[in-house]
C-alpha cells in the first residue's frame, strides 16, 4: 500500500484549496499540541502580570478583564479553568481562573491580574517563577 506524504496531498490541491488548508493548519496549530499542563497537569515557568491600563478591555472569553479580579491567561488552557499558582521563590500561592490568552513570550506561561500577583508577592519584580497546576 502507498503512502502519502502531506506535502504530495498539498501539492495536488487545487490553489484556492491549498491556500484554504493552510489558513486552517496556521490557525489551528496554537490548539494542536498539548502543553505539560494539559498533559500532567502541572507546568513551571515565569509568570508576569497585567499592567492596570487594560482595565475594562475584553478578554478572549469575552468577559472585561479588571485587575482586581483572580484571573490569568494561558495559551491552551480552557476558558474557565482553574489553577493553582505557586511562587517558587517564596512558596505562596493563589488560585486563578483562565479567562484569556497568552502571554506570547518565549519562557512565560501565565499573565495574572495585578491582584493575583500582589497574593504572589511578585508585583515589585514583576517576574517570578511559578508551578501552575490545574485544579478544576
Amino acid at each position: 500500500m502507498r503512502q502519502c506524504s502531506l506535502a504530495s496531498r498539498a501539492a495536488r490541491m487545487s490553489p484556492p484549496l491549498a491556500a484554504l488548508a493552510l489558513l486552517l493548519a496556521l490557525f489551528c496549530a496554537p490548539f494542536a499540541f498539548a502543553t505539560q499542563a494539559d498533559a500532567i497537569g502541572a507546568e513551571q515557568g515565569r509568570a508576569t502580570y497585567y499592567d492596570s491600563h487594560f482595565d475594562g478591555a475584553l478578554t478572549a472569553s469575552g468577559e472585561p478583564f479588571s485587575n482586581q479580579a483572580m484571573t490569568a491567561a494561558h495559551r491552551s488552557l480552557p476558558f474557565g479553568t482553574k489553577v493553582q499558582v505557586t511562587n517558587l521563590d517564596n512558596g505562596k500561592q493563589t488560585i486563578v481562573k483562565i479567562n484569556d490568552r497568552g502571554p506570547f513570550v518565549s519562557q512565560r506561561i501565565i499573565d495574572l491580574s495585578q491582584s493575583a500577583a500582589e497574593r504572589l508577592d511578585m508585583v515589585e519584580r514583576g517576574v517570578a517563577r511559578v508551578r501552575v497546576s490545574v485544579i478544576d
